[in-house]
């Protein structure tokens, strides 16, 4: 028998019709991945992925799409088209639904993957709707009243606290001349419910009591480790209103955030394991953008190689962490963050992403790194170190001079170009996974600023540190080598190369001199015309060796 040649996931499930699958089974798998990712359904393929054929009631594709439209609720919209095997098979392509979708018997389900690593369809229950809205930004969980809650659930003492914030970080000052019915009605910490002013979940998780967070907001968890090795230095979890918990955290942090000092000439300069204002954003980011209809908490965990800072939630849809610095800030819980802001915990820009990536780049280090997050769970990586002084001095000086720090995306190149010294814009936009426009608009004003350099022409321009760089680090060799690596002397390293390897391949000439296809392949031909070399194979197994 044939097999179909692809297995089952998240996004593709297997029908057998045989037996004509009936149409409730059907439907339910349509809704199912409607309200997960999207995906394609092929009826008349085994679990197995052996193709036994499409049942002749299924065979009229026109009426099936419709019957799916007139049996879901929104109404989906799907693609079906006929795929000839040994036996015809037909694949249904479900689109992701920027809402919640049900069967037109009120049946609302979704997908998930087992322990096993196969998927299957569940029921969605009342509060992975909440979460699911709110990850489609069509639902603000913060804003809601809070069921059974009282004004009086709101506690004066946090409330003092959020005006000593307000002071501290100069948020909006007109707030403090409130009253504080006044002050919470401003936030958006109440709303009126059958004719009185009652909390929302923003006021409780900001200013509200301790117990009634534990009764009205189980999911309200905060969490900070410190480890030393295999050694458990601090372990504390707590139920307290962001501000209380936010203070709480930050004196652990600040007690185990160790710093040095480096001369700048007329003043030093403080560098600590963490910078303290990325630290900041990123905590802020964390409460502002977790599920709160989901269990679990967040969790700081500070070790000796860095600290991840985690929080239940994966990302709103359109965020992932390959555009987190280039997508529009928005967020799970606008009111909440809406707050933050005001009461200037958090960057009013809604840029603290910008933030969070300065606070490692400035100093050298590796770039935050959000790879481990999930649909489940967002989690934040920040590095420890090391740092890189020059680095430090080099970028440091520019800002001076420019009167403004660089932009983000400045950084993220002057990184790159510290930790692989000399690279073209295409390797550039592959290492960043941004537009090559961008880059090269970024790049020539570096150039100009004389922290940069470029040479070469053409496709084949490529940039480095500047010699500035190299020469205060003690890299002055380094400099040299990679600047010296120039067409003139590209047949030489070339040679040279073949005579400690035997042969080499494009791709090996590639690495070597930084340079692009094309150009490795006429380096590579010249040396063949010129008789120094010889050629053996075609295509991609083609391979070079020293000619005897």
């Amino acid at each position: 028998m044939v097999n179909i040649g692809i297995k089952e996931n998240l996004i593709i499930e297997f029908k057998s019709d045989l037996h004509c699958l009936p149409d409730g089974d059907i439907i339910d798998a349509v809704v199912a991945f409607a309200n997960t990712d999207g995906g394609e359904l092929y009826l008349g393929v085994e679990d197995s992925g052996e193709i036994t054929g499409l049942h002749d009631k299924h065979k009229d594709i026109m009426r099936l799409s419709a019957f799916i439209a007139n049996k879901t609720v929104p109404p989906i919209a799907v693609r079906a088209e006929i795929i000839e095997f040994e036996k015809p098979v037909l694949k249904i392509s479900v689109p992701k639904m920027t809402c919640i979708v049900a069967s037109s018997n009120g049946k609302i389900q979704r997908r998930r993957i087992k322990a096993d690593g196969t998927p299957e369809n569940v029921p969605m229950y009342p509060y992975e709707m909440a979460s699911r809205l709110s990850s489609l930004n069509m639902l603000d969980y913060s804003a809601q009243a809070v069921p059974d809650s009282e004004y009086s659930d709101l506690d004066p003492v946090e409330r003092e606290r959020l005006r000593n914030i307000i002071r501290t970080y100069r948020g909006e000052i007109s707030l403090l001349e409130l009253s504080d019915e006044e002050l919470d009605k401003a936030l958006r910490f109440v709303t009126m419910n059958e004719g009185k002013l009652v909390p929302t979940f923003c006021g409780l998780l900001l200013i509200g009591r301790r117990e009634a967070i534990l009764r009205h907001m189980p999911t309200a968890e905060s969490s900070v480790q410190v480890l030393s090795g295999t050694d458990v230095k601090v372990n504390e979890s707590f139920y307290l209103p962001i501000l209380a918990a936010f203070e709480k955290i930050n004196e652990i942090f600040t007690a185990w955030n160790n710093s040095e000092e480096m001369d700048m000439g007329l003043y030093r300069l403080t560098i600590p394991d963490y910078d303290t204002k990325a630290f900041r954003e990123a905590l802020v980011n964390a409460f502002c953008h977790r599920d709160y209809s989901v269990l679990g908490r967040v969790l700081i965990q500070i070790t000796d190689t860095g600290m991840t800072i985690s929080n239940p939630g994966g990302f709103v849809e359109g965020i992932t962490a390959d555009n987190l610095i280039d997508a529009d800030p928005h967020g799970r819980n606008p009111v909440l963050a809406d707050a933050m802001k005001r009461i200037g915990l958090a960057e009013r820009t809604g840029r603290g992403i910008d933030r969070i990536y300065e606070g490692s780049l400035f100093y050298g280090r590796q770039v935050p790194d959000y790879s481990q997050s999930n649909s489940r769970n967002v989690s934040l990586f920040i590095a420890k170190g090391p740092t890189d002084k020059e680095f430090i001095r080099m970028v440091s000086a520019e800002q001076q001079r420019m009167g403004r720090n660089f932009p983000i995306y400045s950084l993220l190149l002057l990184n790159l170009l510290k930790d692989i010294p000399k690279l073209t814009i295409q390797q550039i936009s592959e290492n960043l996974r941004m537009p090559e426009s961008r880059i090269r608009v970024s790049l020539e004003a570096l150039v100009s600023s004389g922290i940069a350099e470029a040479g070469g022409s053409g496709r084949g321009r490529y940039y480095m540190l500047s010699s500035r760089y190299y020469k205060k680090a003690k890299k002055t060799a380094e400099y040299v080598r990679q600047k010296n690596i120039d067409p003139i002397r590209h047949s030489e390293l070339v040679l040279e190369l073949l005579k400690k390897k035997g042969d080499v391949c494009r791709a090996d000439v590639i690495d070597l001199l930084h340079v692009t296809p094309p150009q490795a392949y006429r380096v590579l031909a010249k040396l063949v015309d010129s008789g120094k070399i010889l050629k053996q194979g075609s295509g991609a197994g083609t391979r070079y060796i020293l000619k005897k």
